[in-house]
């Protein structure tokens, strides 16, 4: 058997460990710092550090507020110069005065009717009209789109009779209803309300379908159901869509104020067109139309308020 070499054999005491000396266990002794992760001193020369860059203001990428005065001179530019192109056009003859009634007839015919009280009266006379009528349609409407929109079953009930009377024009309906009605006011208000009525629903209908169904989900997670959901979710969600539709409901109704104070009426602006065209007075007729217009405008800002107040985070999202 070979013999391995007496150096893998030594034998091993504690005697054979070197002891540390005495200075270097004492508290002040200096050890040298661990070589590990030092760098040899660079003899280089310091440079100074790179000045700090100066901060410029980000580009604003938001909609800055306009001003409320330029706004409205924005808006009053494009009637100022239809104004002033139909008052340039009477002076000079190149609109007669038999095809089209002049600025300053337009208004001694607006001073003569309000002298006589007859403005006051027939503006809320149309007034009480369209929005009783409105009010009727934008009901039933709402009730019926909602319905339609939430259900399958609603909307196999309500929605292919709701699209065969929305084809047949309103006006068509005005012998009807005079047979159903009478000349009276009741005859005018649903003939208002049969108009408002189908923007109210074709709208509700498309706005409730629009609702994010992830949204709806998470809002029955949170414990909602049935009049909770409704009006706290999907409403709120559909609210554009209604506010769209209330806006055509009114300009409808101006359209039904002029077939409805067609018939068996004394007041009311339709009552005024009437007159005009029977004894022919053009100033009159261009009041009217005035009129009407001023309805419009007016029935636009209600609803511009309305969505101000209701929705004020809409005018930072429209891109401008």
């Amino acid at each position: 058997m070979q013999q391995k070499p007496a150096s893998l054999f030594r034998p091993f005491s504690i005697e054979s460990i070197e002891s540390p000396s005495p200075a270097a266990l004492s508290p002040t002794a200096e050890f040298p710092a661990p070589a590990v992760g030092r760098r040899p001193a660079s003899t280089a020369p310091v440079t100074a550090p790179a000045p700090t860059p100066r901060l410029e203001r980000p580009v604003f990428l938001g909609t800055r507020p306009r001003s409320r005065a330029l706004s409205v001179s924005v808006r009053a530019s494009v009637p100022s110069v239809l104004l002033v192109g139909w008052w340039y056009g009477t002076r000079s003859g190149a609109i007669p005065a038999a095809v089209f009634a002049s600025p300053g007839d337009v208004v001694r015919a607006l001073m003569e009717i309000q002298d006589t009280g007859q403005l006051r009266e027939f503006l809320e006379a149309s007034l009480m009209r369209a929005g009783l009528g409105v009010a009727l349609g934008v009901s039933a409407g709402l009730v019926l789109g909602v319905g339609a929109g939430l259900s399958a079953l609603g909307e196999e009930i309500v929605d292919p009779t709701m699209q065969m009377i929305r084809a047949v024009p309103f006006l068509a309906m005005v012998p009807l209803f005079i047979s159903w009605f009478g000349i009276d006011e009741t005859f005018k208000v649903a003939l208002i309300g049969v108009a408002s009525a189908f923007p109210m629903y074709a709208y509700s209908y498309l706005g409730v379908r629009n609702v994010d169904r992830k949204v709806v989900e998470m809002a029955r997670c949170f414990g909602l159901r049935g009049w909770g959901l409704l009006s706290r979710v999907i409403l709120p969600s559909a609210l554009p869509s209604l506010l769209m539709a209330l806006r055509i409901c009114l300009a409808v109704s101006v359209i039904g104020l002029i077939g409805a104070e067609q018939v068996g009426t004394t007041k009311g602006i339709g009552y005024l067109v009437l007159l005009a065209k029977q004894y022919y007075r053009q100033d009159y007729m261009v009041l009217c139309i005035v009129l009407y217009a001023a309805l419009g405008l007016v029935f636009d800002l209600f609803i511009r308020t309305v969505e101000r107040v209701t929705m004020p985070w809409r005018r930072h999202t429209a891109a401008r």
